[in-house]
């Protein structure tokens, strides 16, 4: 599971998540970012791209492991 948290104060509205990632980030305006905090495991990869193109920094991803019993093969 992914989950995600967006520093709104650092936020400048650039908008490149919203373009990189279209499923997750959307912008109200043009200031406000709205975004889904848990996204689908499938947008992992457009998730770090716009984690990493925006200008200030202000995705921060954190990757959820499953607790090991939800694993198969887990411990």
């Amino acid at each position: 599971m992914v989950s995600i948290a967006v520093d709104l104060n650092r936020c400048q509205g650039y908008a490149q998540c919203a373009f990189l990632a279209p499923e997750i980030f959307t912008m109200h305006g043009d200031e406000a970012l709205l975004y889904d905090p848990d996204p689908d495991e499938a947008h992992r990869e457009k998730l770090a791209q716009a984690a990493a193109a925006c200008p200030v920094q202000a995705i921060l991803v954190d990757a959820v492991d499953e607790p090991a019993e939800a694993v198969p093969g887990g411990r």
